[in-house]
């Protein structure tokens, strides 16, 4: 044994080969943390000094290679200065250097996934060989960083710039074959070879079969195009990359672009020092804060899930109630993921959309080649479209997906308690009615919850598990089992009008509708607010929702909390609507709706909807973007804070992931709660004072006045 340590062996072979082993002892994945850094730099030190090392191949004990760098300390290296988060860098970029320079070849077997900077490991061997049902990449960019552990000085010297630029600004992960067309990894193999491969790789290049030299020659010189070549790879990729990422909102892209503009025609010792200085650049940026505080609240959430889901019913069977397109969506969840499901309603015509709904998913993927028409069979019948309750005898759990009204749901929930088992769940998709009151007419009410699912259900990530006043915490934990083994991400909330999401997304319809009335143009509101980074503005997204269900939310929100989301005025999404002006169910919103080739609609200004308005709103008034901006804003954060305060939901990373999940709260942001801590909690409440005039939702919460005065932030 050359050298042992909790995540790395170095261990003698045949041959004068050594295998340079990474097992962390005490972790579920390899990773680049603190201990594991300064381990690594121990055992190179040992293998220099070892004698008679003819070759070196590095490998992993885990089912994913090396997962990057530790994220999880990212946070106290951001904090600090640029010039420190710099220091760090090159301070490693130095280790990894000395690993890459050791005086014989290396080979790297790639077993599972190495991502991020267990990529940038195997970009220090001198040949890559990779297991065929591993990944590859560089996902930095994600975090709102780059590659900083000599990514984005290597991988353009091995692939070429405009592959490399690629690969960085996508951020995707690339399939062993794709990576071997590209010439990141050298050859692809079973998994039961890899090793062995490596190993002969290795003789190879001792036998001198491989100039290994070359390789490693080619990594530290810069890059060999001629300035005319380079200068049309960068400004072919500067057109692809600013139409895909806007740099205001993305701007680690371009930071990562123009960084290794700079570092192509330099040694890789002043090179990676160019990437040290651009990486603590992006590593400084709001954006950077927020999305790796996003990737940190991920593992909140679902850490949350798992503890909410110990003591689970097993789930064998479920059944949904109503086979419209919600049903059908949630059928068809259910079915992609493995887990067979009833699928009931009172109308064979509606069974009949709702097999069709999850059928034309099903096709879709059959046409992109990721299904092959045999699986997409065998994922069909696991639905079983019904018109009775004949096998409701054998479900775990029922998910009622009928009309929102609370007499229908009433009927419907009593009936199915008669014909399930006793300790069967029942949990209601509804969007806004009181848990605790559809529960009122049940004889078992410990058993029934809220799942809240949004709409696309194949699409939008969330569901949110609502625990009504008796609900079991067995009830929760089937229900959040459920929708785990759906692929969905589990929010547990408490009960109120409109759970957690809805409630914080009406007051923002709310302040548009204000700002509407004041005499503002709704155009230029969608567009601010899409400038912002929300994927649709607001009254674009009032259309897609559709105005009478806005209009039915609203009415469920003005009675829960009538001091400030009940307004004295008719607002012009409640004109547009007695208009039958429903967005895009009917052609006609705020927008008017035509379908383009592909049959998708496409929104355009419509001279009839300001006519409707007359009666509503006042004389048209210019509004600045900020302004707009901070009136939006408010209402949708001070309501999220409120959430917090009312113990609806128990996290700020609950809550910002939720909103980021279910309504597509600019991912770059980081959620409500981040939103608040970036502008700063003081600056946020001095905010809230100066549009308080407007009502109570622009009002600071006393939460956020306590942390204001306490000098306290979310995060």
């Amino acid at each position: 044994m050359i050298y042992q340590s909790n995540s790395i062996t170095v261990s003698r072979l045949d041959d004068g080969i050594v295998k340079f082993h990474f097992d962390n002892q005490t972790e579920s994945v390899n990773k680049f943390d603190k201990t594991t850094n300064a381990e690594f730099e121990k055992a190179i030190s040992a293998v220099e000094q070892a004698s008679d090392v003819k070759g070196l191949v590095v490998t992993s004990g885990k089912n994913v290679f090396i997962a990057g760098a530790d994220i999880t300390e990212f946070v106290g290296y951001f904090n600090q200065d640029e010039s420190e988060i710099e220091r760090w860098i090159v301070e490693i970029n130095q280790v990894f250097n000395r690993f890459e320079d050791l005086p014989f070849p290396k080979v790297c077997a790639i077993n599972g996934a190495a991502l991020g900077g267990g990529c940038e490991m195997t970009l220090v061997c001198d040949y890559r060989v990779i297991s065929d049902n591993a990944t590859i990449g560089l996902p930095e960019v994600k975090l709102g960083i780059f590659p900083g552990f000599g990514g984005s000085v290597r991988v353009p010297r091995l692939i070429g710039i405009d592959n490399a630029l690629e690969i960085i600004a996508t951020a995707n992960p690339l399939k062993p074959m794709d990576a071997l067309k590209l010439g990141l990894v050298d050859a692809v193999v079973t998994a039961d070879n890899l090793e062995k491969s490596a190993i002969d790789l290795v003789k190879k290049c001792i036998n001198g079969e491989l100039d290994w030299q070359a390789r490693h020659a080619e990594k530290i010189n810069p890059v060999k195009l001629s300035e005319l070549e380079q200068k049309m790879a960068f400004n072919s990729a500067k057109g692809v990359l600013f139409s895909k990422a806007n740099p205001a909102q993305y701007p680690a892209p371009k930071i990562a672009l123009d960084t290794i503009e700079q570092h192509v025609n330099l040694p890789r010792d002043e090179a990676l020092k160019v990437e040290a200085k651009g990486f603590a650049k992006s590593a400084k940026t709001p954006q950077a804060t927020a999305l790796v505080g996003l990737f940190l609240n991920d593992q909140v959430v679902k850490k949350l899930a798992k503890t909410h889901s110990k003591n689970a019913h097993d789930i064998q069977k479920s059944a949904v109630l109503g086979a419209g397109i919600m049903g059908g969506g949630i059928a068809y969840q259910s079915a992609v993921k493995g887990l067979p499901i009833i699928m009931k309603d009172i109308k064979s015509e509606q069974l009949e959309l709702g097999m069709n709904e999850a059928s034309k998913l099903l096709s879709k993927q059959v046409e992109r080649g990721k299904l092959t028409p045999a699986k997409m069979g065998e994922t069909l019948s696991r639905i079983q479209p019904t018109l009775n309750y004949g096998d409701f005898k054998d479900v775990d759990i029922v998910i009622e997906a009928v009309v929102e009204n609370p007499k229908v749901k009433h009927s419907v929930l009593q009936e199915v308690e008669e014909l399930v088992k006793d300790d069967a769940i029942i949990a209601s998709n509804t969007s806004t009615i009181s848990i605790t009151y559809l529960s009122s007419v049940l004889k078992r009410p410990e058993n029934f919850v809220g799942m809240h699912f949004f709409n696309p259900v194949h699409r939008m990530p969330l569901v949110e598990v609502i625990r009504g006043e008796k609900s079991s915490e067995k009830a929760i934990a089937t229900t959040v089992a459920l929708a785990q083994k759906m692929g969905k991400v589990p929010v547990v909330v408490n009960d109120c009008p409109g759970f957690l999401v809805n409630r914080v997304l009406f007051p923002y319809f709310g302040a548009f509708d204000l700002l509407l009335k004041d005499g503002a143009d709704f155009v230029q509101i969608d567009k601010t607010m899409e400038k912002f980074g929300w994927p649709m503005g607001p009254a674009y997204l009032i259309d897609v929702v559709g105005l009478d269900t806005g209009v039915h939310g609203a009415e469920v929100m003005a009675q829960g909390f009538p001091d400030r989301m009940k307004p004295d005025y008719k607002g012009s999404i409640q004109a547009l609507f007695e208009a039958n002006r429903l967005g895009q169910k009917n052609g006609v919103g705020f927008y008017k709706y035509e379908t383009d080739k592909k049959g998708k609609p496409t929104k355009n200004t419509d001279p009839a909807t300001l006519e409707v308005l007359k009666s509503v709103v006042s004389e048209p008034k210019g509004f600045d973007d900020q302004e707009i901006i901070d009136r939006m804003m408010l209402a949708l954060c001070n309501e999220t804070v409120r959430c917090l305060e009312d113990n609806i939901v128990a996290t700020p990373s609950e809550a910002d992931m939720a909103m980021i999940m279910g309504i597509g709260f600019p991912a770059f942001r980081g959620g409500p709660c981040r939103y608040i801590d970036q502008i700063g909690v003081a600056n946020y409440v001095a905010l809230c004072d100066k549009y308080a005039h407007l009502g109570k939702a622009y009002e600071a919460p006393k939460m956020l006045r306590e942390m204001a005065e306490n000098g306290k932030s979310f995060y």
